[in-house]
């Protein structure tokens, strides 16, 4: 069993920044739910997509090294990269998505820029555990309950690029987002940071799903519907964000690093 494989650089227009992500296009293959995450633990990125042709376009899946997760930004832009640029999809046409949140778009736009069209995330207002405060070393402005993670502001964005968290105690919470407003001389309307070692990955570098909850949480703030973001993890990347009511339009660059063949056995990779 022969799966192309590709690993794109997401959000970003140089290899080696951004957010890896890799790209597995099965066409009629069936692995089970476990072959998916033996696969994505053997790419050990921190998301590897799935991808299988339907009749309204495509049907996407992410898994991290560890678990499968409901929605990923950076492993589906890169998933658009590669089905236009392998010719899967005409380079001008918009691709439907079927995932666990529904339906998502990906839009070509000018100059290799890609919009995804995304569910915007509302938080409600929370309290950190003491010990979560002390993990991260940081005393938050304000906290958001987002159901399965926080969303927490600090005073500057020196508090965001600085944070040096213990990951091995962090892993007992829900994943983090940190943000604040960028610096007055930055290009960048805020930055953030997103820590998830419970899911296997200890700092993703740029997370589009994580810009779902932003981009309504700095709209209250800062007045403005359109953003541009800088994710301050060492790799970094830059996001274009517009929020449209329950929807949230993320833009950005995708760099093609390795074009491969996964060679699998013809047999169930996990018998019972």
């Amino acid at each position: 069993m022969n799966i192309p494989f590709y690993q794109v650089d997401a959000f970003t227009d140089q290899p080696f920044a951004g957010n890896p992500a890799g790209i597995c296009l099965l066409d009629n293959h069936q692995l089970t739910d476990s072959d998916l995450q033996a696969i994505a633990a053997e790419v050990n990125l921190s998301e590897t997509a799935f991808l299988w042709a339907s009749e309204t376009g495509y049907r996407l899946r992410w898994f991290t090294p560890t678990v499968e997760i409901a929605l990923c930004g950076h492993a589906t832009l890169a998933s658009a990269n590669i089905l236009w640029q392998t010719g899967r999809v005409p380079s001008q046409s918009p691709i439907r998505f079927q995932t666990l949140s529904g339906e998502l778009i990906a839009y070509p736009g000018p100059a290799g820029w890609i919009e995804l069209d995304f569910p915007a995330r509302y938080g409600t207002p929370a309290e950190l555990p003491a010990d979560l405060i002390q993990t991260l070393g940081v005393e938050p402005l304000t906290v958001l309950s987002l159901q399965d993670r926080y969303l927490i502001e600090v005073a500057t964005e020196a508090d965001v690029r600085n944070l040096r968290p213990d990951f091995r105690a962090l892993a007992r919470f829900a994943p983090v987002i940190v943000t604040s407003r960028a610096e007055a001389d930055s290009p960048f309307d805020f930055i953030s940071r997103f820590f998830l070692p419970g899911a296997g990955i200890d700092e993703d570098p740029v997370t589009g799903a994580a810009h779902c909850s932003l981009a309504p949480f700095w709209a209250e703030r800062l007045g403005k519907t359109e953003f541009l973001a800088y994710q301050a993890s060492a790799r970094g990347g830059v996001l274009k964000v517009r929020l449209e009511g329950d929807r949230v339009r993320l833009t950005g660059q995708a760099v093609t690093l390795i074009e491969g063949t996964l060679r699998l056995p013809d047999r169930e990779l996990h018998p019972a």
